[in-house]
């Protein structure tokens, strides 16, 4: 059982929580659909978090993409730290490409994992099963996804019976239900379990069709604010922010505006001179296509890459092109999982590899992605005043488990109600 009112995790130090505490990551919330769903009436829980509680904008990590900024969030360190690069990336020791969703690539133990450690009862739902792993590395308690709810047992996800006890059907992977459910299943498990840390991560399905203010990106944000407000009902400290923002990227006539970069590498050095990894590539690519805002390029001869950022300074739709060394300093990624180069598209472009390579078919709506440095802008709102902080200074995604355990202000001491019957702390398992 605990015994002191600090944890440390990597090199940050925590209080403990003091009343449950629910950190929900909306997938691709860029700034503007909250502001715009607020202006509608249509996020008054938020509208009043804005009013009496913290709101505040915070840079997500570049790449702004789901595996490298929830890793972030919940290890509080960046991607140079924990180690997860992208979603994708080239295995430096077999040369081939994979995902990054083994905890394997894990480099940080997560504060999740600390925590439990320490004999609090912690859970995870995410909507997609590709983050469970890495959400659950190292950590005893509830860890599901919305995607795979039905295959729940409580040897492997501390639960079973998910389906039944939510009171919801299995939803479709490429859908605004999924998310629903994430947030549905944190309801339940507040009722019922009563964790004292909550940890919730939905998808960007919605965001990637609807721009904000849209009768459809609006209804969805009311749905997630009317459950925030049954946390926050149920006794809970809960802090919203998002893994990366979103933008269209197309061009006056509505199409996508690709930089293909595989034919570009080719032309200039020849054919099997350079490798391009994308690293948004994830199994769900029917609503992006695979193509986001940030690439990292393999060479033969690493020794002109210099010479390459300069050339692709010149192409139109890129904002950013690094060498190894200077990006990771700059993004904050380690160096050993990037390639000798990163390339970065503007704010209405995207990157991808060959156009033999994407499959466009999948798109019903203009193309919205994300990855770039264009996306790093999200929000991080706390239903507490957090007196003290710096609201001027640069905040990160990543600093909101630091903000609500050692800045917000707890709704009211804990009372006995909320115990779980331990001497050493009130809220432990």
């Amino acid at each position: 059982m605990p015994t002191t009112a600090r944890i440390c995790v990597n090199a940050r130090s925590y209080a403990l929580p003091r009343e449950p505490l629910v950190v929900v990551c909306v997938d691709g919330c860029e700034p503007d659909y909250i502001g715009q769903a607020v202006a509608s009436g249509k996020m008054p829980w938020v509208a009043q978090v804005l009013a009496t509680g913290t709101g505040l904008l915070a840079a997500c990590v570049v790449p702004s993409f789901t595996n490298p900024n929830n890793l972030s969030i919940v290890t509080g360190v960046p991607p140079s730290v924990h180690g997860i690069s992208g979603n994708y990336m080239l295995d430096p020791e077999t040369g081939k490409e994979q995902m990054m969703n083994d905890p394997r690539w894990l480099r940080a133990p997560t504060l999740l994992a600390a925590l439990a450690d320490h004999g609090l009862k912690v859970a995870v739902v995410t909507a997609k099963d590709k983050l469970r792993t890495l959400l659950g590395a190292g950590l005893r308690g509830i860890c599901f996804s919305a995607e795979k709810a039905d295959r729940c047992t409580r040897a492997e996800h501390g639960i079973d019976d998910v389906l039944a006890s939510v009171g919801r059907p299995l939803a479709s992977v490429y859908s605004a239900e999924l998310s629903e459910f994430v947030l549905a299943s944190g309801v339940w498990l507040m009722q019922h379990e009563r964790p004292a840390v909550l940890y919730l991560s939905t998808t960007d399905y919605v965001q990637h069709k609807y721009a904000p203010g849209t009768p459809e990106a609006n209804a969805f944000l009311a749905m997630i604010d009317c459950h925030l407000a049954r946390l926050e009902a149920l006794g809970c400290m809960v802090v919203l922010t998002a893994d990366h923002g979103m933008n269209p990227k197309v061009g006056m006539d509505g199409k996508p505006q690709v930089l293909y970069l595989q034919p570009w590498f080719d032309k200039r050095l020849g054919e099997g001179e350079a490798r391009v990894i994308l690293p948004i590539t994830d199994p769900y690519v029917v609503h992006h296509g695979a193509l986001g805002s940030f690439a990292t390029v393999y060479l033969r001869n690493p020794d002109k890459a210099a010479e390459l950022c300069a050339a692709l300074h010149d192409v139109v739709g890129v904002e950013a092109a690094r060498v190894r060394a200077d990006a990771a300093q700059s993004f904050e990624l380690p160096a050993d999982r990037i390639g000798d180069l990163v390339v970065v598209s503007e704010r209405f472009h995207v990157l991808g590899t060959s156009p033999g390579r994407h499959d466009l078919h999948g798109l019903d709506r203009p193309l919205r992605s994300h990855g770039g440095i264009s996306e790093q802008l999200v929000p991080l709102l706390i239903n507490r005043p957090t007196p003290g902080i710096d609201a001027a200074r640069r905040w990160r995604n990543f600093d909101a488990f630091d903000l609500a355990l050692n800045w917000a202000l707890p709704r009211a001491p804990v009372c006995a109600a909320t115990s779980s019957g331990s001497a050493d702390h009130p809220l432990a398992a």
